[in-house]
This record gives C-alpha cells, structure tokens and sequence, in this order.
C-alpha cells in the first residue's frame, strides 16, 4: 500500500493524487484506506517515514565521520540514480511544501535543518580531524552542499541522460574540499 502511494505521489504531487486511485491500484476501497491512515495527509506522512527509514537502514548503525561522510553523500546519490520514484516523490513533496497549510511542510522543514546539520557536524568533524581549515564556514558549506544535491536531483529528473548526478555532486564536493584544504 504504502509503495502504491508512493508511486502515485511521486507522479501526481500530493494535491493531485486521489484516494480513490490510491484505493482502487491497493485493491481496497477509499473507507479501506481511511481505516488503515485515517486521512490523506497521514498516508502521505506514512510515505515520508517510509523513505526516510530505507535510507537510514541503508547508513547502518554508525554515520561516516568528517570527508567520508561527504564521500558517502556521493554513494547516495549515486544509489538514487536507481531509485527514479523516490527521487521524484522526494522532489515534487518537497516542491510542494512551500505552499500554505501542505500537510509535509514541517516534514520538509526537519528534514532540510537534519541534513544541513549532519552535513556540518562532518564539516566540523573533518575540521577537527584536520582533513580542513579550521576557519571553515561550516554552515554555509553544508547549505551549498544540500543545494547542489537537490537541485542535481531536479535536472536529472527532467533529462537523465544530461545529467550524472554522482559525478556532478562528488565535482563540486571536491572543490569545495580542495577549496578548503588550501
């Protein structure tokens, strides 16, 4: 159920995927789907979690630390490449959820904050491990870094065989890193 969701999410955006087609490609009723999630926007939630524990599962017990967890953001990435869906689901929500009153704003908003966060604690980390300077405006990078993903993840969406989304986002991670090391 939740990967029908998913999918259609993914392809129609939050406000254009029905609970009926939802119910109907389950094999349940749209009273069936209620049951289960109570409201469209818990169903929508439930997907999110979904996403975010795959990728958690993915990371394993312990975070990389300092330049290995930026070189992991690239095997991300790269794992994305083989994930369309999630990468679009993740990309439309997220558009999305600038809109006034979207039930996954405050998903967004954590989520965005978590990431730059994890990406300046490896910032911080790698500062302290002297892999960089240690006059390295951690905050900044880490925005930068997140921004590139993302919008790496919109262009390749709109023409995949235009963009390598790895390559693209280890470039930039690497000058930002030889940058920093200078």
């Amino acid at each position: 159920m939740l990967g029908i969701a998913m999918e259609t999410f993914a392809a129609r955006g939050y406000g254009k995927a029905s609970l009926a087609e939802i119910a109907d490609r389950a094999g349940l009723t749209q009273a069936g789907v209620l049951h289960y999630f109570h409201s469209k926007a818990n169903l929508l939630t439930e997907v999110l979690d979904l996403r975010d524990a795959t990728d958690i599962a993915d990371l394993g017990p312990d975070r990389p630390r300092g330049l290995t967890f930026l070189r992991h953001l690239v095997d991300t990435v790269r794992h994305n490449a083989e994930r369309e869906g999630i990468v679009r689901l993740y990309a439309v929500l997220s558009a999305e959820s600038v809109t006034d009153d979207h039930p996954a704003q405050a998903y967004f908003r954590n989520r965005y904050a978590g990431l730059r966060e994890f990406v300046a604690e490896a910032l911080t980390e790698a500062c302290a491990l002297g892999e960089v300077r240690q006059d390295l405006d951690v905050i900044g990078a880490a925005n930068a870094i997140v921004a590139v993903m993302d919008g790496l993840q919109v262009q390749w969406l709109l023409d995949p065989d235009a963009v390598d989304m790895a390559a693209s986002t280890e470039c930039v991670i690497e000058a930002l890193v030889g940058r920093l090391r200078a």
